[in-house]
């Protein structure tokens, strides 16, 4: 077959895509139990970050989260524990696109869809006593669904920390979530009134600090307004009765977090 013939030039690209196919899936496959071992090592990373243990020059990640977080998995439903479930294997995003563990979200101002039944908590230990609370939240952004943590005082009232470990947002604009300055306007921040009215939010613009729901606000993300409503719809779903809410009341009803 001549070189420069139209058969002899698709066959040539035809093996060249086969082999590169075969190599390119074989790598895959290869590396997808290192790939598995690295994404669940991020995640304690990240839920190190918003217990307040984590330093980039921290090396033993392993080490101190199994010596300072206590993983659980509760019943969205009753908001009690879920003794019966593998906590270790048990995956919150996965349980929630299967139909058997998860519902239909009716009103769903945090655009999920679905969600599981069940949902991890973590429970974040310092000198043998609970320090604060962690909780997995997600909600639709502009271009993405936004993946975090939200630490939680053992009053189960101050926000300690809200960290987002994935989402697609826009740099510069949503993806100033990931900016430490706004970040740490979450620290101190109540999520309910003395009523107990669920009111932490961010607010369009700037917090004024001498008004009287400052305590419950964050400022806005300049030009990404449907990025911080989508925060706010997010904490709002999450701490609702429908998320964590009948959990963090009987936590309370019992005397706190132990």
């Amino acid at each position: 077959m001549s070189n420069n013939s139209i058969g002899k030039t698709f066959l040539v690209a035809s093996l060249l895509c086969i082999v590169c196919s075969v190599i390119v899936s074989s790598a895959a496959v290869k590396l997808r139990p290192t790939q598995q071992i690295m994404k669940a090592l991020d995640k304690k990373k990240n839920i190190l970050a918003a217990a307040g243990l984590y330093s980039p020059d921290l090396s033993d990640i392993d080490g101190v989260y199994n010596e300072s977080i206590e993983a659980k998995v509760i019943d969205l439903e009753t908001g009690d524990y879920s003794l019966d479930v593998d906590v270790a294997s048990f995956s919150q995003r996965d349980s929630a696109k299967d139909v058997s563990t998860s519902i239909e979200i009716e009103n769903d101002p945090a655009g999920i869809g679905r969600r599981s039944k069940l949902a991890s908590v973590y429970l974040v230990k310092k000198e043998g006593r609970v320090d604060r609370l962690i909780l997995p939240v997600h909600g639709k952004g502009l271009w993405s669904t936004l993946y975090g943590f939200l630490a939680v005082d053992v009053d189960l009232n101050t926000v300690k920390a809200l960290n987002f470990y994935e989402h697609a947002e826009t740099p510069g604009l949503g993806g100033e979530v990931d900016n430490p300055s706004w970040k740490a306007q979450w620290d101190g921040k109540r999520i309910f009134n003395e009523s107990g009215h669920l009111k932490l939010e961010v607010i369009k613009g700037k917090v004024d600090p001498k008004n009287p729901q400052a305590m419950h606000q964050v400022d806005g993300l300049s030009g990404a307004t449907i990025t911080a409503r989508g925060v706010s719809n997010m904490l709002q779903y999450w701490l609702s009765d429908d998320g964590y809410g009948k959990f963090i009341s009987k936590i309370k009803a019992q005397g706190g977090l132990s």
